[in-house]
């Protein structure tokens, strides 16, 4: 056991002498009340240590005792339907304990040690293993298998496997090592969350992450095991548009940190997902949901951790084969914590006093995403994690250096504006300056899996939204009756894309998910009127009479038609549309 002395308080900085011996990130208790800590940096005998509580009380002199061992957090079942603060202490149970306030230096294991888990295995005795082989299974949540692994590192035969409900802690089995040494197997498992878990073979991002959400998986999508951010300032939309990712994207597991924001935004989760039913299972979403919270009137410091955290039970149940999506609110306020670590260890400031080593910290946690051939011997088992992370500029402008080290590293950027969200047009994704770099990797899944005419069905949309934008320059200059009536017909064709297309209600039920069948549809209904319409005005037909056709209308509320069925409403519509437009033509012979 080190031991040493603090030197020197500075905020959540703590520097302590007498720690040559200990090892960079290992994990100290600090003071009296034994403050969880975490070294960052040593010189000589002297280690500054990031403290992850309020470190008020604090004296010059006090212990400081290393444990020798990175930060870690604990994998097992119980994760799910959970909450944790940055360092993976269960909220809850601290609140049975504390009380609405935290005390300094409270210790409580991640998992519950005295609750029992049925365990079934999947192995048996003489069989030889690797790690990351599935060793059995146990039923976590009615929407969870949590499969049991053998940890990372281990290689020999199941000497020993037994079924039957057991603690976390509980002997389940034994292995023999290829070294002869013989380890007790138990339902639980550590890693240090600042060391990605490995994997066989990484992926290319071939398959689309289905969100429900018609301007991300028609226009810019994500891939399984893609990356994403979300920028845009205050009031634009952000929380939002992470809480419909997290509640309809067609994932596994759904990790969601909470990092640096406000306590009602977390609030707002806990009151709002356990009431919603999983697209797929009618069960509650809070089913497959880990959530971590380390909001704005919590220590700093620990927001620099609760992101490894996030990332870390996603690899976890990525190793499992299981698809995740890890949501980030917001990784500014985590930057700014490591700022503020940076400004007290007097390290040499970059662009705005952010750290130099800005960028690559965001690579580290982005380029933990991926899909990838999991561990172990079972070369099928595949898991993803897809990385989507908020991004909170100041004023909304994207060229400070998170937004721009953030786009550096990620594939798709769903570019918020101030302006749509005071139109209210939800979610407020700008479509003239986002975009997705996998669209184009992208395109043979759609073909094959939604329908032969949707990339061209994006592409034609996409380009009228393109020419209004163009046309409107030439309005404000001259008004509208100046333009041709095929210009004049693309502007109204285009304000039905957006209000009636890419505008979605979070609140109405069958306007809040949208399947990729449904979007297909929808489209083709608003392109189907333009083609229509495009040929009543060439035989002579007023633009006018066909912008005010009631038909519109019927469009406009397409969206707004349930799942079910809606194929033969969209078709009905679109044949009243043309009746109502090859009318207009003959009257105008």
């Amino acid at each position: 056991m080190i031991e040493g002395k603090i030197l020197k308080v500075s905020g959540p900085l703590v520097i302590a002498e007498g720690m040559r011996e200990a090892n960079m990130f290992d994990v100290v208790r600090v003071g009296s009340s034994e403050l969880i800590g975490e070294i960052i940096e040593i010189h000589g005998d002297k280690a500054s240590i990031q403290v992850y509580e309020e470190t008020a009380g604090l004296a010059r002199g006090d212990l400081v005792i290393s444990s020798g061992a990175p930060l870690s957090v604990e994998l097992g079942p119980g994760m799910m339907t959970n909450i944790y603060d940055g360092i993976q202490r269960p909220l809850r149970r601290l609140y049975e304990m504390t009380g609405p306030n935290l005390i300094k230096g409270i210790q409580v294991e991640a998992l519950d040690r005295a609750k029992k888990w049925s365990f079934n295995p999947k192995v048996s005795a003489g069989d030889r293993v690797v790690g990351g082989d599935i060793l059995g299974e146990v039923k976590e949540t009615v929407l969870v298998n949590h499969r049991i692994m053998l940890p990372l590192g281990w290689d020999g035969e199941i000497i020993e496997i037994s079924a039957g409900d057991f603690t976390v802690e509980e002997k389940i089995g034994v292995v023999r090592l290829k070294s002869g040494e013989e380890r007790k197997l138990t339902l639980m498992q550590k890693w240090p969350v600042r060391i990605a878990r490995p994997f066989k073979e990484k992926l290319p991002p071939n398959e689309l992450m289905v969100t429900g959400q018609r301007n991300v998986d028609s226009f810019f999508p994500i891939a399984k095991g893609g990356t994403a951010c979300i920028p845009g300032p205050f009031g634009s939309g952000k929380t939002v548009v992470q809480h419909q990712l997290a509640k309809w994207s067609a994932v596994d597991i759904v990790i969601y940190v909470g990092c640096g924001e406000r306590g009602n935004e977390m609030t707002d989760v806990l009151n709002e997902f356990p009431r919603l039913k999983d697209p797929k299972s009618g069960e509650s979403l809070m089913e497959r949901i880990v959530l971590i919270a380390n909001t704005s009137d919590m220590p700093v410091a620990a927001r620099e951790a609760s992101i490894y955290t996030g990332i870390t039970i996603a690899e976890y149940f990525r190793d499992m084969g299981y698809t995740v999506a890890v949501i980030a609110d917001s990784t500014s306020r985590w930057v700014e914590a490591l700022r503020e670590m940076s400004g007290r260890l007097e390290e040499m400031p970059g662009d705005e006093g952010y750290p130099a080593y800005l960028t690559s910290r965001l690579a580290q946690f982005y380029e933990r995403a991926g899909m990838v051939v999991c561990s172990g011997s079972d070369e099928r088992r595949i898991g993803a994690i897809s990385a989507i992370g908020a991004v909170s500029p100041q004023g909304g402008d994207i060229s400070e250096p998170v937004s721009q080290a953030t786009l550096r590293i990620v594939k798709v950027f769903w570019g918020l504006d101030s302006a749509l969200a005071y139109r209210r047009h939800f979610p407020a994704i700008n479509w003239l300056n986002s975009y997705s770099l996998y669209k184009d990797r992208l395109a043979p899944w759609f073909t094959e899996n939604c329908a032969p005419g949707w990339n061209e069905n994006v592409a034609t949309a996409m380009k009228m939204l393109q020419h209004e934008s163009e046309l409107e320059e030439i309005v404000k200059l001259v008004g509208v009756d100046a333009l041709s009536p095929e210009d004049r017909l693309v502007l109204e064709v285009s304000r039905s894309i957006r209000e009636d297309f890419l505008q979605q209600d979070a609140l109405d039920d069958a306007d809040a998910y949208c399947s990729l069948d449904k979007q297909y549809n929808l489209l083709s209904l608003v392109l189907g009127f333009y083609e229509a319409a495009k040929k009543a005005i060439a035989n002579g037909a007023d633009i006018q009479a066909v912008a005010d056709l009631p038909v519109r209308e019927d469009i406009g509320r397409a969206k707004f038609i349930p799942e079910a069925g809606h194929k033969a409403e969209f078709d009905a519509i679109l044949a009243a549309a043309e009746a109502a437009l090859a009318k207009l033509a003959e009257q105008a012979e």
